[in-house]
């Protein structure tokens, strides 16, 4: 060293940082790689936070505690820990090359005193890079700064030779003063327009790959959704297929019950006649060959209720067809045709019930407006008369068998909902 006198601290000649000791000289030499060190009488700067006790080394290192902190009141006792530096504990100093004094390695030894140490500052520009090129933050910042800070290219190759080191993703730790220096090492304006450069065209790429990348993903989301609906479109369409099959066969046993409904009123007025002309019973067992009984049986029954049953429901069937864009009007025509007919039945003897004013505005918006109409009633025994201004059913020709018949067919025409189709 430059003086056999003993000072208060050890300066590096590299960044000027003062040291307490040889130890911390070492550990100094040991992360930074600096060799040049002197005795000084200038003591090591102590500043204690009277808030938590922290001790700064430096202007620097108490502000970046207050900025940290908050606390911002600091007691300076740099006198009463100012000591001589003892150079006998440790191995005389070698010199380099140049002539310089240095401190030898004499122990590997990490330093203890951990709270007088922070974290050095870095290349931002840099670290930035290396983070978007997927490096830990730890070991992006270990890196730069033990590869000199100087370029990408460098510290990939550090984190290469070093990638198996146990402390390669810890947080690097200097001292204060070491961290300032290194912090002036800074690219030139040419070097930064490069590497701008080089971080915005990683930048561009990465932002590319990211966006083919989300491409493929919306690709498959779409093939994936196309799928589902085709498959949703085709169980859609086999449900309305088997929807429309059971309809039909719902109709077809509806339609099956309206002919055996039908087919039993039939039977009902044909018993009806028989009681009415004192005939007895038709045997079931008998009327099963009634198609191919001899036709001289069938004389024996009037003829006539059949023929106008026939021709009552034709005339309903028509009357039907002609409205069927208004089954509402329709319906209201079978009803009040009922009424009239059951009048009649109910009182044969009432004038009043088998005469019917044809230009009368609730029959003619009911009844008579409607083709068919008019003509189901003349069916029945209605006569028009005094120039066809009203319809009137004589007492003499009042047949109470052809009303009951008249009243079934209208009655069936108004529940059967497949009356006119059959």
């Amino acid at each position: 060293m430059a003086s056999p006198v003993a000072g208060l601290s050890l300066r590096c000649g590299d960044c000027g940082t003062l040291l307490r000791s040889v130890e911390e000289a070492q550990e100094h030499a040991d992360l930074t790689s600096h060799a040049n060190f002197s005795e000084s009488t200038e003591a090591v700067l102590n500043l204690i936070c009277n808030t938590c006790g922290k001790p700064c080394r430096s202007k620097t290192e108490s502000d970046l505690h207050t900025k940290r902190t908050g606390h911002a009141d600091f007691t300076d006792k740099t006198l009463e820990a100012a000591k001589p530096i003892d150079l006998e504990a440790s191995k005389p100093p070698a010199v380099n090359s140049e002539g310089n004094a240095t401190v030898a390695a004499a122990v590997a030894s990490e330093s203890g005193q951990s709270d007088e140490m922070i974290i050095p500052e870095v290349d931002k520009r840099l670290l930035e890079e290396l983070e978007l090129m997927g490096f830990a933050t730890a070991r992006a910042t270990r890196a730069l700064h033990y590869s000199g800070n100087s370029s990408i290219e460098a510290a990939i190759n550090w984190v290469a030779d070093h990638e198996d080191d146990p402390d390669v993703d810890q947080m690097p730790l200097v001292s204060i003063n070491s961290s300032a220096e290194t912090s002036k090492k800074t690219l030139t304006a040419e070097e930064i327009k490069i590497k701008a450069e080089e971080l915005r065209e990683r930048a561009r790429k990465k932002k590319d790959e990211e966006e083919k990348r989300m491409e493929r993903e919306r690709e498959k989301d779409r093939i994936r959704v196309g799928k589902e609906l085709l498959a949703a479109k085709r169980i859609e369409e086999d449900n309305e297929r088997k929807r429309i099959i059971e309809l039909r066969k719902a109709e077809k046993e509806e339609e099956k019950r309206a002919r055996e409904k039908i087919r039993q009123r039939l039977e009902e007025d044909k018993a009806e006649r028989r009681r009415k002309l004192g005939l007895p019973p038709e045997d079931p067992v008998a009327t099963k060959p009634a198609t191919t009984s001899p036709v001289e049986e069938k004389s024996a029954l009037p003829i006539k209720p059949v023929i106008k049953l026939e021709q009552m429901r034709d005339c309903l069937r028509s009357l039907k067809q002609n409205h069927k864009e208004d089954d509402a009007k329709v319906k209201r025509a079978f009803q009040t045709l009922l009424t009239y007919v059951g009048n009649v039945a109910r009182n044969p003897n009432e004038e009043k019930f088998r005469k019917i004013r044809l230009n009368n505005a609730t029959f003619q918006d009911r009844v008579g407006s409607l083709h068919g109409g008019v003509e189901f009633l003349q069916i029945c025994g209605f006569e028009k008369q005094e120039g066809g201004e009203f319809l009137f059913l004589p007492r003499d020709k009042v047949d109470i068998a052809v009303m009951n018949s008249a009243g079934s067919e209208l009655n069936s025409a108004i529940t059967n909902p497949f009356f006119g189709i059959l």
